[in-house]
């Protein structure tokens, strides 16, 4: 058997969303910025693609713009709206996505911003009264936080935090990359100036995603060369992804309850089979509190042992592939900020589960199993 548990890195391709994309990959080849009829048919279909995604977030299709995946659609937030508004000062936490904590680093080493972490709490959530303490002392800021961490879970309201940011005149940026597809996104509710979405987490392709910016904050451009995407990214769109793109959104949203309680389902079994299994077996974060934790990411901390250099080897022997943290880490020595954060105890080796709906419950049950004989070897070994 071979079991993929590492869907917050990457979800397998719709099989509805190839059919959509091999007619731009074998027929419809046009540019879409060619005045001709290969290319504006392309263009039709290009602007679909926008409009669909538009109405599935409740906002303006003027207000999606296409990117590369979420790495540059934050990237292109981030730095184009301190540069343009003049921002001096950036809020964030020691939790967020390298692609949000990295970014504004390097602003803050390069004197463009001051830069001020909020606190979080042993089980990872952001401290409100103190983000309100950082604002009543930075208004004006840009304010940065993720939606759902990638690592272990955690909900942050962003509904409470938009709001925060609406009264001392703050901009707001999220990450959902892990929540788009998950969850529904109204943005005519949601007092957001930015957000991400990319395609592979919600089983699209990779190599694709979107920037949303409100119309309020318009920024310049990130990519220059072209003046595609309405002279927002230079660069001829991906656009087989894109229409990719569209019908993965089009389809998680469709399937959103469904998908949410199976999934659901199987990360609530997982957490029963490996108590049932594993003495003092614990969790990063708080996957629990179903109403406040991630559905699809479940991170394992377990008791200390040396099974931790080679815990992701042996599973992935066992034809089981998960994750030792954050994905976008793989194949680093340095570990994962995240835990680093939350002062997790380092002797206890930590792995991360992720699932989608393409999952089975025997699958959860071998993988539940291989970890625990693994660690009742390595005590016996001990």
């Amino acid at each position: 058997m071979r079991v993929y548990l590492d869907n917050a890195a990457t979800t397998a391709l719709d099989p509805e969303v190839l059919d959509a994309m091999i007619p731009f990959m074998r027929d419809h080849f046009g540019n879409p910025s060619s005045i001709h009829t290969h290319g504006r048919e392309v263009r039709s279909s290009l602007e679909k693609a926008r409009k669909s995604v538009a109405a599935l977030l409740n906002t303006s299709p003027a207000e999606i713009f296409f990117t590369s995946g979420g790495t540059e659609a934050d990237n292109t937030a981030l730095r184009c709206s301190i540069e343009g508004f003049g921002i001096g000062h950036a809020i964030s936490s020691p939790l967020e996505h390298h692609a949000v904590l990295h970014t504004l680093e390097d602003l803050a080493k390069k004197g463009r911003i001051a830069l001020s972490l909020v606190r979080v709490d042993e089980k990872g959530y952001v401290d409100m009264a103190h983000l309100r303490e950082l604002l009543q002392t930075h208004p004006k800021s840009l304010v940065s936080l993720m939606h759902a961490n990638n690592e272990i879970g955690n909900l942050t309201d962003i509904a409470a935090v938009g709001e925060l940011c609406r009264e001392y005149g703050a901009l707001f940026h999220s990450d959902t990359v892990q929540t788009v597809g998950h969850y529904r996104h109204d943005l005519q509710k949601l007092q957001l100036n930015f957000m991400v979405g990319a395609a592979h987490k919600f089983h699209g392709p990779k190599g694709v995603g979107f920037l949303y910016v409100n119309n309020e904050n318009r920024i310049s451009p990130f990519i220059h060369g072209g003046s595609q995407e309405r002279n927002m990214r230079g660069g001829t769109e991906n656009v087989y992804g894109i229409v990719g793109m569209a019908k993965a959104l089009e389809i998680a949203c469709r399937d959103l309850e469904a998908h949410r309680r199976h999934v659901q389902g199987l990360k609530d079994r997982m957490i029963a089979r490996l108590k049932e299994s594993i003495d003092d077996v614990r969790f990063n974060g708080d996957p629990e509190n179903a109403e406040k934790s991630l559905y699809t990411v479940l991170n394992v901390s377990l008791p200390p042992s040396d099974l931790g250099d080679m815990l992701l080897f042996n599973l992935d022997i066992h034809k089981i592939s998960a994750s030792g943290g954050s994905a976008c880490s793989s194949g680093s020595d340095i570990g994962s900020h995240v835990l680093r954060a939350l002062h997790a105890d380092p002797e206890r080796p930590s792995v991360r589960f992720s699932f989608s709906k393409f999952n089975t419950p025997e699958e959860v049950d071998y993988a539940a199993g291989v970890l625990a004989g693994m660690h009742k070897k390595e005590n016996v070994n001990l």
